[in-house]
């Protein structure tokens, strides 16, 4: 059994771009992929690999770095979710693009995932959905409000067009593990709202404690690896990924006339030119070429957000 980890904190880390090297080579020491970033203003990233290995990377975070009080989650996999391990150097740990949004100065307030249910239900809060719309697609809270964005940047922007009308009214935010809310709860304090929630933990935290049966939770919550979603209790969910534009897709939408494995679903199959096309139909032979061999070719799986369509 894999344990996948997600963990990310803010905090100065002055020195963030000597810690990169080292990592790097104590993560694959322990058998252990995924991707961090590091930057000045903390960490953040899956991790995935033996009990062993991840307790030994969060402890070695601890010892190396000013990393003690990591926001930390686990969940389970079958076989590995990652290909390599990497880690990056970035300006911002989760980029929203606001210089004000500082979450080591203003934060809104933490609700476990026991008392959220409470909380979104009440008739004057508004709940906000802060993730991306090809996130959001294949699951959410009931009652969330979607802001339909490609990319975290795109939230600013929706903010200022459709939310400050809500300056003076409850709002409760959420998505995937806690990181982006640390941000986007950062900014709307400091565009002068005035109460303002954060689910604790995100979404995997309340799947992991709150019972299907007590949960509001609708659909299956993306997720940024090979498992592509996870349900209640973390469980592996059903959908794949598109290859083409790393959209999730459920096995009905296979069935599509536009979908070809590996090249291309209904979402992308007129995104591309030819030569694209070619280069992808090449690849993807050289992917059957290596399961017939029993061996995993290094591109057969997406570990990065879906592509623009709109671009």
């Amino acid at each position: 059994m894999i344990v996948v980890a997600a963990l990310y904190q803010f905090v100065a880390v002055p020195n963030y771009e000597a810690l990169r090297m080292p990592l790097i080579a104590f993560c694959k020491k322990q058998g252990v992929r995924g991707t961090l970033l590091l930057a000045e203003e903390g960490i953040n990233g899956t991790i995935a690999g033996p009990r062993e290995g991840i307790d030994a990377v969060v402890e070695y975070l601890k010892e190396s770095g000013p990393f003690h009080n990591l926001e930390y989650k686990e969940s389970k996999a079958q076989t590995m979710p990652f290909l390599r391990m990497k880690v990056k150097l970035k300006k911002e740990i989760v980029t929203l693009g606001a210089p004000a949004a500082d979450p080591t100065q203003m934060v809104g307030a933490y609700v476990n995932p026991s008392d959220w249910n409470a909380l979104i239900s009440r008739s004057d809060v508004v709940t906000i959905d802060t993730r991306n719309n090809y996130e959001v697609m294949i699951g959410a809270f009931k009652g969330a409000v979607n802001p339909k964005t490609t990319t975290f940047k795109d939230f600013t922007a929706y903010t200022e067009e459709n939310l400050m009308q809500y300056k003076n009214t409850p709002v409760a935010m959420y998505c995937t593990g806690g990181i982006r809310c640390e941000r986007s709860t950062a900014y709307l304090k400091a565009l002068g709202f005035k109460e303002v929630y954060h689910l604790k933990g995100g979404i995997l935290k309340y799947l992991e404690e709150v019972p299907e049966e007590k949960s509001l939770w609708e659909g299956e919550c993306f997720v940024f690896d090979q498992r592509v979603s996870v349900k209640h209790g973390l469980e592996l969910g059903d959908y794949d990924q598109c290859f083409g534009c790393r959209m999730p897709i459920s096995d009905e939408e296979k069935t599509s006339e536009h979908y070809l494995e590996g090249i291309h679903c209904h979402h992308c199959y007129d995104a591309h030119n030819d030569e694209h096309y070619q280069r992808v139909r090449e690849r993807q032979k050289q992917v059957q070429l290596a399961k017939a061999r029993g061996q995993k070719h290094i591109g057969d799986v997406s570990e990065t957000r879906p592509i623009s369509l709109s671009n």
